[in-house]
């Protein structure tokens, strides 16, 4: 019965966020971390993430059933009621953003709604099932967590905030366009338009490839503001620089479609994961900091 509920939060999901979250924290840290405001944001927002995929696996019940990878889920089989499944999100979400509420400030709560929102609301039960740009609108969501994380500790919206919000948004894009193309008779059988199905894989490579390099462009921005050091920009531009030329090699004739998008798929949770840690031990320490409590 734990594993029923469990399942719907999709845990890979929240675990990713928890590392994009902690980046976050911890850069605008500088190094002078507190554990309890650190725990609770950590916390906090992991209710929040699970409350939002459970509401979207609810929300996405007829689509999964028509996708190979979902239709087993325990939404789709009935082994968690619909009920059950609402009401398990709806106490989630209500406990995350108490979390939040008590013991962060509102800044940090207002971005974490709007995430909320734009998963639930816009993305979920319009965005994902009509539009091409549903990923472009999803992405907004998905960049939230290491925003959260800042604004917990600065209680402020600044430059730092601002290179975090459009830094993840842009990292969404490649990442989401290349299970798009490794799952494309999934989306297509399930009706979903995503970019490869209504454009075309082509249209996908060339979209891919542009993001990352838009995204190596705007992470360079953290260290150039002196929010973080040269080791960062080290690890920024390696590891960034990869994940282009990987991309690039979707030109190449013989290339077999699916296995390259895979492997710009992991190296994207390889990238981001590197540059959370990064940022997280190479701040600058000279920059401003505002301890934030409720």
């Amino acid at each position: 019965m734990i594993l029923r509920y469990l399942s719907v939060t999709k845990p890979g999901i929240i675990m990713g966020n928890l590392i994009s979250v902690a980046g976050g924290f911890l850069l605008a840290s500088r190094g002078e971390i507190n554990l309890t405001l650190m725990l609770a944001t950590l916390v906090g927002l992991s209710l929040i993430v699970a409350s939002g995929c459970a509401i979207n696996n609810l929300i996405d019940r007829d689509i999964d059933a028509a996708m190979q990878r979902t239709q087993k889920r325990v939404t789709v089989t009935g082994e968690l009621s619909g009920l059950a499944t609402f009401l398990h999100g709806c106490v989630l979400g209500i406990a995350g953003f108490t979390l939040l509420a008590i013991y962060t400030n509102t800044t940090a709560l207002i971005f974490a709604g709007f995430g909320y929102c734009i998963y639930v609301g816009i993305y979920s039960l319009y965005m994902k099932r009509n539009s091409v740009y549903g990923t472009f609108v999803g992405s907004f969501s998905g960049a939230v967590p290491p925003v959260v994380g800042y604004c917990a500790v600065t209680g402020q919206f600044d430059s730092g905030a601002l290179i975090l919000l459009v830094m993840f948004s842009l990292w969404q894009m490649p990442h989401s366009y290349a299970i798009a193309i490794f799952r494309y008779r999934d989306y297509k059988a399930a009706n979903i338009p995503v970019l490869p199905v209504v454009k075309g894989i082509e249209k996908a490579k060339h979209k891919i490839i542009l993001y990352i390099a838009v995204y190596t462009l705007v992470v360079m921005l953290l260290p150039l503001s002196g929010y973080t050091g040269a080791a960062f920009m080290a690890v920024a531009c390696t590891i960034s620089l990869w994940w282009l030329l990987m991309a690039l090699k979707g030109y190449q004739k013989d290339i077999e479609i699916n296995s390259w998008a895979r492997r710009v798929f992991a190296f994207s949770i390889l990238n981001i994961t590197a540059l959370c840690i990064a940022m997280a031990v190479d701040y600058s320490a000279g920059a401003p900091v505002l301890m934030a409590s409720a």
